[in-house]
């Protein structure tokens, strides 16, 4: 029965506080955002708290919390009708190994979760998560997937392709390749797919999981864009955007793999093997699986971040066919 003040009048019902870990990283940032957009209460979780909105921000709480520490994430659920887990790793560094964040984190948080009574857990993973690619970033996500699962039964899982947003580490460096060099080398000829999603449309997504009824969701979502490129076209369409003349030339898979090779000697590796095995296959949503519209959602169409970063003309593309549907990799 709805609860009433001195007068009868019906107050407004408690909100439901969802955690959400990785807070302020690109996704979960905007996690954050849409989730307080729908009414939720949010306690960001991450090592960085100071990275959050500011905190007069209403419904929202920032804790420092150690994805590692079964306390602290305990303390971090505590009262939580709702989780996310957006934590994510895409260069190893110290103890922090892909198995640690992907597979142990992630199991270490859902049974938590389910321990603390938590409702709903999204869990985010990747476009072509599998357990037997040579890719120990993409293996690490499989397995992550499937601890989940084995922790926390009813997990959502969220697959998103590679995520495009003002601030990304993916498309603002292809503009800044294809605007300052004279030649832009690709990966083998440029011809692996890709299906770009708008980070704020993965945010909003993740919100609405937490929203919908227990009955509606489905176990597994690929999210995807409105558009299917090869990697040759995105680079085309990009010079062709910022009103350059794009120098294209393919450059082999083998000579990626020994420039990474090395490349991992670098602090802060800004090129390593598993990106290169992740552009040597298709990143595409599923058919088979819902998506993105399955929640109510029109695909952000690249050109709009494009615009932001300094582009006038918009830019064309295939839209997904029949046969340009098969998911084999990981999210980027």
């Amino acid at each position: 029965m709805p609860e009433t003040n001195d007068t009868g009048a019906r107050l407004p019902a408690p909100r439901r506080l969802v955690t959400v870990f990785g807070g302020t990283g690109f996704l979960g940032r905007r996690v954050v955002k849409h989730l307080l957009g729908h009414e939720f209460h949010v306690r960001a979780v991450s090592r960085h708290p100071q990275r959050t909105a500011t905190a007069s921000t209403s419904g929202l709480t920032s804790l420092r919390a150690d994805v590692h520490n079964e306390v602290e994430i305990g303390t971090a659920l505590k009262g939580a009708y709702g989780a996310v887990n957006a934590v994510s790793l895409y260069v190893e560094h110290g103890r922090d190994t892909f198995r640690a964040l992907h597979v142990d984190t992630a199991a270490r948080v859902a049974r938590i979760a389910r321990e603390a009574g938590v409702e709903r857990l999204a869990h985010v993973s990747g476009i072509g998560s599998d357990p037997d690619s040579s890719s120990r970033y993409v293996r690490a996500r499989a397995n992550g997937e499937q601890a989940v699962r084995q922790a926390f039964a009813n997990a959502t899982l969220v697959r998103p392709s590679v995520m495009f947003g003002p601030d990304d580490a993916f498309l603002t460096t292809l503009v800044k390749i294809v605007r300052f060099l004279p030649v832009c080398p690709m990966f083998g000829r440029g011809e692996t797919q890709l299906q770009p999603v708008s980070v704020e449309d993965v945010g909003e997504a993740i919100a609405r999981l937490m929203t919908n009824p227990a009955g509606i969701l489905r176990p597994c979502y690929e999210f995807g864009g409105p558009q299917i490129y090869t990697y040759e076209e995105l680079l085309r369409q990009i010079a062709l955007h910022i009103g350059r003349r794009a120098k294209l030339i393919p450059m082999p898979f083998a000579l990626w793999h020994a420039l990474a090779r090395i490349s991992e000697y670098v602090p802060g590796a800004p090129l390593t093997r598993d990106q290169i095995v992740l552009m040597q296959s298709d990143n595409l949503a599923s058919p088979h699986l819902p998506g993105l519209r399955e929640l109510g959602i029109e695909p952000t169409p690249i050109d709009t971040v494009l615009e932001e970063l300094g582009g006038t003309r918009a830019i064309g593309s295939r839209r997904p066919g029949p046969d340009q549907n098969k998911a084999e990799i990981g999210g980027l």
